[in-house]
């Protein structure tokens, strides 16, 4: 399974918006994307709710995983960016 280690870019942490950004993103994917902090059982990126509960914090490594490596890239390009600047697009 391919995995990605990646820097936490966001300000915040993956918090409500970086986390909904993501998982969006994870939604519209065709196969299965995992985040999780290195020790811990990851949790399926197209969920806000879980992304939020890994605690990650700006500077966090976290990895990202799943069975495709362009989907996991792109999953994890996000992650790295700061997706509470102001000209991010809102997913909803």
């Amino acid at each position: 399974m391919p995995t990605k280690s990646v820097v936490v870019g966001s300000a915040v942490g993956l918090h409500a918006r970086p986390a909904a950004i993501i998982s969006e993103a994870a939604i519209e994917l065709e196969s299965e994307v995992l985040i999780g902090v290195p020790g811990d059982e990851p949790v399926d990126a197209t969920s806000a709710l879980l992304i939020m509960t890994l605690g990650a914090a700006n500077g966090d490594t976290v990895e990202v995983s799943g069975d495709d490596e362009a989907d996991v890239a792109a999953i994890a390009a996000l992650v790295a960016q700061d997706l509470d600047a102001e000209d991010v697009p809102d997913p909803a």
